[in-house]
């Protein structure tokens, strides 16, 4: 099975477990910093999103992908 294809069967899951998959990414990827292209997207959504709790939980991903979590921000 390809990224893509895995990524295609996780968009068709339901919103919760959408949710779990994103929380285990987030925390097998922690310390690790994003590219430029994956900061512009994450501050592209938060600034898009209508939900100020989702726009927190982006601008805390934006705030661990640029420092990478060793930074202790």
């Amino acid at each position: 099975m390809t990224a893509v294809q895995i990524i295609e069967e996780i968009k068709r899951l339901p919103k919760e477990e959408r949710t779990r998959i994103v929380e285990f990414l987030r925390r097998a990827t922690e310390g690790d910093q994003l590219s430029p292209e994956e900061l512009g997207k994450l501050a592209k959504r938060m600034v898009e999103v209508n939900n100020p709790e989702e726009a927190d939980k982006l601008q805390g991903e934006i705030v661990r992908g640029f420092y990478g979590s060793s930074s202790g921000a």
